[in-house]
């Protein structure tokens, strides 16, 4: 029987990361799995051919488009107050609301199960733009149901959710290809000041036209906000992939680029890094509880925590372009979540008057965008080159960051509950700071590991 290169393409890509799996779990038995070699490592690399690399410009505020689609469905639709606004509108309370936007969110967090596969098969600009259309579609699809809550119209904007996501490791994987440290950062600055500024334009978009126009209009948005600037992944730096190679040289290297990434020392630094409380902007969604507290009424807190603070923090991102990539990203992003801690005193020692909310909220908002942006830097300098599996690695690594954000939220409300209104505030400020401290003092007394061989890092390039 004849198979086609597509379904060759996909057995590979299923039967690799199965044997991955069971290489990783053979080695850890077998104590090798923090053991690099790297005369073994080149050998496995140059047995296998199978390169991806940028041959064009970087360009790295093309970034700041490419992730729109799925910060229009994550950010905007599902997580923006979308979705919770049509269905009060629709007459469902607010623990309903609240279960049936948890269970959407859901994608953005599982994401690292599905979106290898933009590792193979077409070029990943290729599939940003499968799953920018795909998610435009299901999206159209469901709000064109009769109603929001059903069956069809739920799992249509679940697998929307899931769609936009192949757009989030096409995007780490592209950026990963970028050839210096410095372009690096920069696209990992318009990386998230895309994300802000284009969530935020859906949730207002989207919320102004929904008492002016019917439903299926108000998804028929949200499709073109999805897709269009999905489109710009044409203009993205192309990618080649030069020469396919044999089943077992390409499990050799992919199995290379995993170990090079997590199987060592080194990374257990960087995966504290995403798993460490600071820089996580946990009390963003929390401040606006305590507005009336500082005297600060309904319509300014609607302003300071919606379209005034996205914006905020998309400043922030943006302000992260001006620092120099001489440091360490890692170094760069723990100094910027000790500071982003310090602006959360204004908060929790300040007085209870609305000077004081509007000064540290827009202080705390404006250094979580550059938190954010050094954060994606600190992942593409813990996932290093692209190379085969790199949307693959970078989804993996980006996930665990949303891991401090989910613990920081319970934490940030109990210390609400436990000392009142200036203990929110001072609870992520504390746990913050001294955990963003002790990450920062360990990478300063730390010397850098030593640079890989220029021989070998041509390979890994290709």
């Amino acid at each position: 029987m004849k198979v086609s290169r597509e379904a060759e393409y996909a057995f590979d890509a299923l039967a690799t990361a199965a044997l991955l799996a069971g290489s990783v779990i053979g080695r850890i038995f077998h104590g090798k799995f923090l053991h690099m070699d790297e005369s073994e490592l080149a050998d496995e690399l140059v047995a296998a051919d199978h390169v991806v690399k940028n041959t064009g410009p970087d360009r790295p505020w093309l970034f700041g488009l490419l992730i729109a689609p799925s910060a229009v469905v994550a950010n905007g639709v599902i997580q923006g107050g979308v979705l919770a606004f049509l269905l009060s509108q629709q007459g469902v309370g607010s623990e309903a609301r609240a279960h049936v936007v948890w269970l959407l969110a859901l994608p953005t967090s599982l994401y690292f199960l599905w979106s290898p596969i933009t590792d193979f098969l077409v070029r990943r600009r290729t599939w940003l733009l499968i799953g920018a259309l795909a998610a435009a579609g299901l999206m159209v699809a469901a709000f064109y149901q009769p109603s929001l809550t059903s069956t069809a119209s739920m799992m249509m904007m679940f697998l929307s959710a899931c769609c936009s996501q192949l757009v989030v490791s096409s995007c780490g994987g592209m950026m990963g290809a970028q050839h210096d440290e410095r372009t690096r950062r920069l696209s990992s600055s318009f990386y998230q000041a895309g994300s802000m500024a284009f969530g935020a334009l859906a949730a207002s978009v989207m919320i102004w036209t929904s008492g002016r126009v019917s439903r299926n209009v108000v998804g028929a948005i949200a499709g073109v906000l999805i897709a269009v600037p999905g489109l710009f992944a044409l203009a993205a730096p192309r990618q080649e992939v030069v020469a396919k190679s044999t089943f077992t040289a390409e499990r050799r290297r992919i199995w290379s680029e995993f170990r090079t990434t997590f199987l060592r020392w080194e990374a257990l630094p960087y995966t504290l890094c995403m798993l460490f409380p600071m820089g996580s902007g946990a009390a963003i969604g929390l401040l606006a509880g305590v507005a009336r507290d500082y005297g600060v009424n309904g319509d300014s807190v609607a302003w300071m925590n919606g379209l005034v603070g996205t914006l905020l923090v998309a400043a922030g991102a943006l302000a992260a372009t001006l620092i120099p990539a001489r440091k360490r990203a890692a170094v760069t992003y723990l100094t910027v979540c000790v500071v982003n801690a310090v602006t959360l005193c204004v908060l929790w020692l300040g007085p209870l008057r609305p000077a004081t909310y509007y000064a540290g909220v827009t202080l705390y908002l404006f250094t979580v965008g550059t938190c954010y942006a050094l954060f994606t830097a600190v992942v593409l300098e813990f996932l290093g080159d692209s190379g085969k599996s790199g949307s693959g690695r970078y989804s993996i690594i980006n996930s665990m960051g949303n891991v401090p954000v989910l613990y920081m939220i319970a934490f940030d409300g109990w210390g609400g509950s436990r000392f009142g209104p200036r203990g929110l505030s001072g609870t992520e400020a504390m746990v913050g700071g001294v955990g963003g401290a002790l990450l920062l003092a360990y990478f300063l007394m730390r010397k850098p590991a030593a640079e890989v061989s220029p021989s070998l890092e041509s390979i890994a390039l290709g």
